[in-house]
């Protein structure tokens, strides 16, 4: 069954945001994506097919649109979407540790649904809250800033109760002066744009380029 056949409304209006032309009919693409994954979970492929010809494109397209953002799932999620950030500032304090707890925990790989529905895991680019890693996010809200084991097991005993805690940050997280972030606690963390300084005349880089 078509998913927008009842919803001409709402494509109207998503479109009405975008110049009349083919090419902002297909930047339309992101924005029904986002009304069918809030809805289902996921986008399967005939949602694709569908928001492909509302777009005027291939379902190729939209699939490949898709693969560019961990944000978009061609496969079903649990209740609770569990995103582990494993770049480097999360690697280093810790995120690997953290992923083989979290899937060791829940005996689900990427791809998977726990047998109850309740939690589905993914690895995940920066999540740009380095000055809290390891950092986990759950579902597209807001974050979780230094996941240890003991902090892990505390969310998913209560995710298990259907009781998630607030997040410790909203997305985006809030940088304050200086272009320094804060902990939801008020701890200040990171690196200030202040303490940068400019590099020694003789390391930059002669002009025309390298050699």
């Amino acid at each position: 069954m078509s998913y927008f056949a009842d919803k001409q409304e709402l494509v109207a209006d998503i479109f009405s945001r975008y110049p009349d032309t083919p090419q902002g009919k297909r930047s339309a693409l992101m924005p029904l994506l986002r009304e069918v994954q809030d809805a289902e979970g996921f986008v399967s492929a005939p949602r694709m097919a569908e928001i492909a010809g509302l777009c005027g494109t291939t379902a190729t397209e939209v699939r490949s649109v898709m693969s560019f953002y961990s944000t978009y799932h061609t496969v079903p999620t649990g209740k609770y979407h569990l995103q582990v950030c494993s770049t480097l500032m999360c690697a280093l304090a810790g995120s690997d540790e953290l992923w083989d707890t979290l899937v060791a925990e829940l005996d689900v790989q990427p791809g998977e649904v726990t047998a109850d529905g309740r939690f589905s895991v993914q690895k995940v680019e920066c999540l740009g809250s380095c000055g809290t890693a390891p950092v986990l996010q759950i579902n597209d809200e807001g974050f979780y800033e230094r996941v240890g084991p003991a902090r892990l097991a505390e969310l998913l005993a209560a995710l298990r109760t259907d009781h998630k805690p607030a997040t410790d940050h909203p997305v985006p997280v809030p940088i304050g002066e200086g272009g320094r972030q804060s902990t939801a606690k008020g701890v200040t963390v990171g690196g200030s744009v202040r303490e940068l300084t400019p590099l020694p005349a003789e390391a930059a880089p002669p002009a025309g380029g390298a050699s």
